[in-house]
């Protein structure tokens, strides 16, 4: 057991463009969703929601959004950046079976939210926690997820009609995939390379 979690963590992708789009089994998206309402929460205030977004128009409008802005980001670069950058595929929206929006309510659990006086940002933390969950439990279903990132949360709270106060934090593209890469997208086009732990590690203090 502690072998396959260490394998799930290890495994998990962020991916693009190894969607197949064959059908999601009910049974694995619930496990999936189960395990990630099951995140721990600050102050039990469970802040996150999950809109199961399945409309071709939406999907192909939100696509078309993140799109332009991926020209936005293009235009800031030059020279091997540029380069680098135009071989990058930057989401699976249409080619995934599902996406899911994941939300925080910053009001969920108040006025009061235990914990979060003194870290305003807590909450939004929760929220993460319920996406890594989600991440892992569709890894360790076979099933590969992507985290878009290119879009302004104006637009999607607009697209999809999520109330003022409620921040999109993620766009999740979830399904079957052929396969997952061994070594992550960004690394294997040149783009970043992962640091080293011992680079991250410190004692006592910063630099210690």
């Amino acid at each position: 057991m502690i072998h396959d979690l260490y394998e799930t963590i290890n495994r998990r992708r962020d991916v693009r463009g190894q969607f197949t789009g064959e059908p999601l089994p009910e049974a694995a998206l619930d496990r999936i969703l189960t395990a990630a309402h099951a995140a721990p929460s600050v102050g039990l205030s469970q802040p996150w929601d999950f809109i199961l977004v399945r409309d071709p128009q939406l999907r192909q409008t939100f696509h078309t959004h993140v799109h332009t802005e991926r020209e936005t980001f293009a235009a800031t670069l030059d020279g091997d950046a540029a380069r680098r950058f135009a071989g990058i595929k930057i989401d699976g929206i249409l080619e995934s079976t599902l996406s899911v929006v994941v939300t925080y309510d910053a009001a969920r659990g108040g006025p009061a939210v235990l914990g979060r006086h003194a870290i305003a940002d807590a909450g939004l933390y929760s929220v993460c926690l319920a996406i890594q969950n989600l991440w892992l439990a569709a890894t360790a279903e076979g099933l590969g997820v992507g985290w878009v990132s290119f879009y302004r949360e104006e637009f999607l709270r607009d697209l999809l009609g999520i109330p003022g106060g409620v921040r999109p934090v993620a766009w999740l593209c979830l399904g079957p995939v052929s396969h997952l890469e061994d070594v992550p997208d960004l690394e294997r086009h040149g783009w970043r390379r992962r640091r080293p732990l011992r680079l991250a590690l410190h004692a006592d203090r910063w630099g210690g």
